[in-house]
């Protein structure tokens, strides 16, 4: 089958071959408990990650790119997926999170179609936003939260740091068929069940950048809720970039806050500049990976 998961529509047979993504079958990189999700998110179980290998992006400073930038990880069946699904329920999670799930979206819709009728907390759909709305529609009635990034404004920012052409156009036709599935917020005793939010990891030297997604997320809807992430860190690769090679400083998340309520929006979650650590990356450790795997044969 030719591969169009994405946007880049590779066609390739991923049976046989990678495209852009660089896996094959449906493969998963880490499975736990994440407590550092937005407060609605994690509550006090945790949220309930489940981290797919490969990405569609190639940001050059991916703080995940141990698992992104290779096929590192087990390559799982589909009701391995829905039974991982199932324990994440069952060990008390206060959700299901998949975590850059965009390139295996065909195999989470066969899961969830047969494993969502068990599953009474909430399915996350935690991606870069890079995606396809008709791949997208596969998953309508089966997700109940979608945790989309919105990373640029600047499509030449775009292709700089994540090779992604048409970004912009392409992320806000996905935040707009997110919106459309989920369109109302609905929280219960804190916790959101169904809804959208949209993520902006704010970049150091790049303020307007920033300030042009909010600028834009208040044109489309003022009260979306937006995450405004300080816990950028630069990684081996970009230690020595001239804009990202540094962290953010205090000034800089101060200025995008003040903006997100100049721009008219009010429903957010900020970030302390102490998330900008290394020791909030997981442990990509394979035998705890083949140990959680473990757990539901």
């Amino acid at each position: 089958m030719e591969c169009s998961f994405c946007p880049r529509k590779c066609k390739v047979d991923r049976a046989e071959s990678t495209g852009f993504c660089r896996v094959k079958g449906l493969t998963i990189a880490r499975v736990g408990i994440h407590e550092w999700e937005e407060p609605c998110i994690s509550g006090t179980h945790g949220s309930g990650t489940i981290f797919f290998s490969g990405c569609n992006l190639r940001c050059i400073f991916c703080q995940n790119d141990a698992i992104s930038r290779s096929a590192y990880g087990r390559e799982i069946s589909v009701d391995t997926l829905g039974k991982l699904m199932l324990y994440q329920q069952n060990v008390g999670a206060e959700n299901v999170n998949l975590v850059s799930p965009t390139q295996f979206t065909g195999q989470i819709a066969e899961a969830l179609e047969k494993y969502k009728p068990q599953i009474k907390i909430p399915i996350v759909y935690n991606s870069n936003g890079y995606e396809s709305v008709e791949q997208l529609r596969r998953l309508e009635g089966l997700v109940d939260i979608y945790l989309p990034d919105l990373k640029y404004a600047d499509n030449s920012l775009a292709v700089e740091y994540s090779s992604a052409p048409h970004y912009f156009e392409v992320a806000t036709a996905v935040i707009a068929e997110m919106k459309r599935q989920r369109p109302k917020n609905v929280f219960v005793n804190g916790m959101l069940r169904r809804g959208v939010i949209v993520r902006h990891l704010v970049l150091p030297s790049n303020l307007d950048n920033s300030k042009k997604v909010l600028d834009y997320l208040a044109s489309f809807d003022r009260n979306i809720y937006v995450s405004l992430m300080a816990q950028y860190f630069p990684t081996a690769d970009v230690k020595n970039h001239p804009q990202l090679g540094r962290t953010i400083t205090q000034s800089e998340y101060d200025e995008i806050c003040s903006h997100f309520k100049q721009c008219g929006l009010h429903n957010g979650y900020f970030q302390e500049l102490s998330s900008n650590s290394e020791e909030y990356v997981p442990d990509w450790s394979m035998e705890k990976l083949d140990e959680e795997i473990g757990l539901v044969r």
